[in-house]
C-alpha cells in the first residue's frame, strides 16, 4: 500500500486564485518525497489538503489508506504535520510542549512520559527540555516542532518548508535528522521546499510543481539524467547578444540561455564542445573571461519543464 496517493486534486480559493490545478502523485512507504517549487506554486495547499486542513474542490487523495475527505479523523490519527511557522508555545518548556501535544493526540498516559523523553533525546533537546522555548535557537525550535509532529508515532509526516529561515549549518544538521528518521523509523515523509539543494540531497523522489501543476516526477538522479547534454557557462567581455547568436550557429550547441552576466549553453558533450565554442567566439572578436562545465542540475530540470529559471526566493524569470 502506498503511503500517499493524490489524484487530480484541484483547489480554488474564494479570491479566485486557483492554487492547485489537477495535482497527482504517490508516495511510497518509508521514502522521503519532495514537492519542489517556488513560493506560490501550490505546494502548501496540496499538503494542507492531504493533512485534512482544507478540502479539495475535486479529485481524490488517500493517506495511510484513508480518504482525506471521507475519513479525516482516521487520516489525522496517522499523520504528523509541521507547518512553515512554528507551532510551539514559547512561554512553556520543551517538555511541556510535547506533553500537551501528546494529550491532544491522545497518547495513553502510561506511555506519554516515556515517549516525550525518547523524543527529547532523539532530537537532541534533553538538556534543554525544561528551559522555556523562548530561550531556544531557531534550529532548536524547529527540532521541537518535528518532535511534536512525531509524538503519536505517525506513519506519515508532513513538513512544510522545514528549513526556511535557518542558517546553512542548522539546515545541514536538520537534513541529517530527517535521514536518520527515515532510516530508523521507516516513516514516510512528504516535504515541501523551494531549496534545490535540499530536494536533491534529501528526496528519494520528488515532484516539481509549477503554477499548481506537477510538471515532472521522479528521483533527482533520473530527472537530471533525462535532460540531454552538458551545461557550459561562459562569461564574455561585452557583446553578449552577439555571442548568443554566434553560439546558436554551432552544431555542438543544443540551446543557449542568457542570464544577467553569463551565457549558458547546453551541449551534447562539454569536453569536445568547449574548444569549438572558445574558437568560434574569439574568432568573432569576443573575449571569453571564464568557462565552466557542469552536468545537468535540478535547476536545469525545472527550466526544461517550465521555461523558467528557478529562483530561491520563489520568483520566476521568463526565458526567451
Amino acid at each position: 500500500m502506498e503511503a500517499i496517493v493524490a489524484e487530480h486534486l484541484k483547489k480554488t480559493y474564494r479570491n479566485g486564485v486557483q492554487a492547485v490545478k489537477g495535482v497527482s502523485f504517490y508516495v511510497k512507504q518509508g521514502e522521503i518525497f519532495g514537492l519542489l517549487g517556488p513560493n506560490g506554486a501550490g505546494k502548501s495547499t496540496t499538503v494542507r489538503i492531504l493533512a485534512t486542513l482544507t478540502k479539495p474542490d475535486s479529485g481524490k487523495a488517500l493517506v495511510a489508506g484513508h480518504d482525506v475527505v471521507l475519513e479525516p479523523q482516521r487520516v489525522r490519527s496517522k499523520i504528523g504535520y509541521v507547518a512553515q511557522s512554528s507551532g510551539v508555545d514559547k512561554y512553556a518548556t520543551g517538555r511541556e510542549n510535547l506533553m500537551l501535544q501528546g494529550h491532544l493526540q491522545r497518547v495513553p498516559k502510561s506511555q506519554l512520559k516515556h515517549r516525550v523523553n525518547e523524543l527529547l533525546e532523539w532530537v537532541g533537546l534533553s538538556e534543554a527540555a525544561d528551559r522555556l522555548v523562548q530561550t531556544y535557537s531557531g534550529g532548536m525550535k524547529r527540532r521541537l516542532d518535528i518532535a511534536m509532529g512525531l509524538v503519536h508515532n505517525p506513519s506519515v509526516l508532513f513538513l512544510d518548508e522545514p528549513t526556511t529561515g535557518l542558517d546553512p549549518e542548522t539546515r545541514s544538521a536538520l537534513w541529517q535528522d530527517l535521514l536518520r528518521l527515515k532510516r530508523e523509523q521507516n516513516i514516510s515523509v512528504l516535504l515541501t521546499t523551494h531549496y534545490l539543494d535540499e530536494a536533491d540531497y534529501l528526496c528519494d523522489r520528488l515532484a516539481i510543481v509549477d503554477h499548481g501543476v506537477v510538471v515532472a516526477e521522479g528521483s533527482p538522479s533520473d530527472l537530471k539524467a533525462g535532460i540531454r547534454g552538458d551545461r557550459v557557462t561562459l562569461e564574455v567581455d561585452g557583446h553578449v547578444d552577439e555571442a548568443n547568436e554566434r553560439l546558436k550557429l554551432l552544431p555542438q550547441v543544443i540551446d543557449v540561455i542568457v542570464t544577467d552576466d553569463a551565457l549558458v549553453a547546453r551541449v551534447e558533450n562539454g569536453a569536445t564542445a568547449i574548444p569549438a565554442i572558445i574558437t568560434a567566439l574569439e574568432g568573432s572578436g569576443i573575449s571569453v573571461r571564464s568557462v565552466a562545465l557542469s552536468r545537468p542540475s535540478l535547476d536545469d530540470v525545472y527550466l526544461y519543464h517550465t521555461g523558467h529559471r528557478f529562483v530561491a526566493e520563489g520568483s520566476l524569470e521568463d526565458v526567451a
